[in-house]
């Protein structure tokens, strides 16, 4: 079961050294919903990333701005797949319109990731949230 974002939001605010703070991000990752082995495929696939990183979305009630956007991810590599379960938290089951008003890299900020990422995780990171908001866009018609 995915992480609720305020749940992760409080626990990154109780750990204090960024050890602890990687090893709760791989934590959140081993959490991930498995991606069935199809959805591994070249349509999902999130370019951009130095890991190899897939995003499964599924619409519901759409096509429009309304329309709820659900997420699945996944990546070979652990911290990255503790960064798609972020992702996922911030936006998955929200309408198409919400997240394209989410701002993501905030709470990256907030969490103080954007600061302990390399410049290839923080691209990886952009390239996967260009891409869900790519994704709402089309829902939203």
């Amino acid at each position: 079961m995915t992480a609720k974002l305020d749940e992760i939001v409080a626990n990154f605010d109780l750990l204090d050294e960024w050890d602890d703070r990687y090893r709760y991000l791989i934590e959140l990752g081993k959490g991930l919903e498995p991606l069935p082995e199809e959805a591994h495929n070249e349509a999902n696939k999130v370019r951009g990333c130095a890991s190899q990183v897939w995003l499964d979305m599924h619409a519901e009630g759409g096509p429009g701005p309304r329309t709820t956007l659900h997420f699945r991810g996944d990546s070979d590599a652990h911290i990255v797949r503790g960064l798609v379960a972020l992702a996922l938290a911030i936006y998955s089951g929200r309408p198409a319109s919400e997240i394209l008003t989410t701002d993501a890299f905030a709470i990256y900020e907030k969490l103080g990731l954007a600061a302990h990422l390399t410049p290839q995780r923080s691209n990886g990171v952009r390239a996967m949230i260009e891409r869900i908001k790519a994704d709402a866009r089309a829902a939203a018609g």
